[in-house]
């Protein structure tokens, strides 16, 4: 999907592909922002064939080096590659890779999917009037919807873990409550995790527009206030695992304290059950002199001895408190 933009009375217009057609109508419309969703080779060939621009292949390749995250071509080609956050409506996440190309003037963004950030930004850019100057412009607000993003996803691990809290601490915890409990655990933990990454990755490219000289000083003093916000969140980030570790210990502690209920009933069981033993094999040696097993009170009696055997540890125990 191609999608072209310009600015149309301070505010962000979309223009349709054939509105290019005529020779010299990129001079004349002066798109700021083509952003590339999922493109093919069609697509990639009428970039190259009205803006003069060549999409690498590997643009939005995960495997990248470093390196090659960050760098300017001689013809003034500037290349970034920056991961955006992305849930799923399963309740997942995932960090999505994005290629920018800033070339004349015109920002080039390749994305394999649709990212929600790049919908807000459109949607605020279309209504409110000199959000966006140049290019760079563009870049600079994905940043910051970026970083908004990212704050919201975190407000809501806080919901999230709020009502894990109450789960964990306020109702009987069995083995099945924890279960579903550890799942939701991991779950917010995965997102704070790719949350944490997703600000690093930003902030690394703020840093590396900063250091390129390309902002103007009005661009380069929205550049640090985002630097500030999201220095804001890596607090909160490092908060929630906090919390998220502290949960993970209470769920795992009350499942190691039902596994020693059960064990306690083997164990007394097991401490209830030797008295008896030893009696049936004191009269199950067959002993010469045994009088008392000739009288016809004799197996009764042993009998008998063996269920006190049985009783008075299970009345010790209970005195004791051992059996609740």
């Amino acid at each position: 999907m191609l999608n072209i933009y310009s600015l149309d009375s301070g505010r962000l217009a979309g223009l349709p592909p054939e509105a290019f057609d005529l020779e010299g109508a990129e001079q004349r419309l002066k798109p700021i922002w083509v952003d590339l969703e999922a493109p093919t080779a069609e697509d990639k060939d009428w970039v190259q064939s009205h803006f003069g621009l060549t999409i690498p292949e590997d643009a939005v390749d995960d495997d990248l080096e470093e390196s090659a995250r960050f760098y300017e071509e001689d013809d003034g080609q500037l290349h970034i590659r920056s991961d955006f956050l992305r849930l799923d409506e399963q309740g997942g996440s995932r960090n999505v890779r994005v290629a920018f190309i800033l070339f004349r003037n015109t920002l080039f963004s390749i994305r394999k999917e649709d990212l929600p950030v790049f919908r807000l930004l459109r949607l605020r850019a279309r209504r409110t009037p000199a959000l966006i100057d140049d290019a760079k412009d563009v870049l600079l607000k994905l940043y910051d919807a970026d970083a908004e993003f990212s704050a919201d996803a975190l407000e809501g691990i806080y919901d999230a873990l709020n009502d894990i809290s109450a789960r964990v601490l306020k109702e009987q915890v069995n083995d099945e409550v924890a279960g579903e409990v550890l799942t939701a655990i991991a779950r917010e933990e995965d997102l704070n995790g790719r949350i944490r990454r997703n600000v690093m990755d930003t902030r690394r490219a703020l840093s590396f527009m900063m250091r390129s000289r390309m902002l103007s000083a009005e661009q380069f003093e929205d550049s640090r206030q985002i630097l500030r916000d999201i220095d804001s969140l890596d607090s909160h980030t490092a908060f929630l695992f906090d919390k998220i570790n502290f949960l993970m210990d209470a769920t795992v502690g009350f499942i190691n304290i039902n596994q020693n209920k059960i064990i306690k009933i083997f164990s007394v069981a097991s401490v209830a059950l030797l008295p008896p033993t030893l009696i049936a094999s004191v009269y199950g040696m067959n002993f010469a002199h045994m009088p008392e097993l000739q009288q016809p009170w004799g197996y009764p009696f042993a009998l008998g001895l063996m269920v006190l055997s049985v009783a008075a540890p299970f009345i010790y125990f209970k005195r004791k408190g051992w059996l609740r």
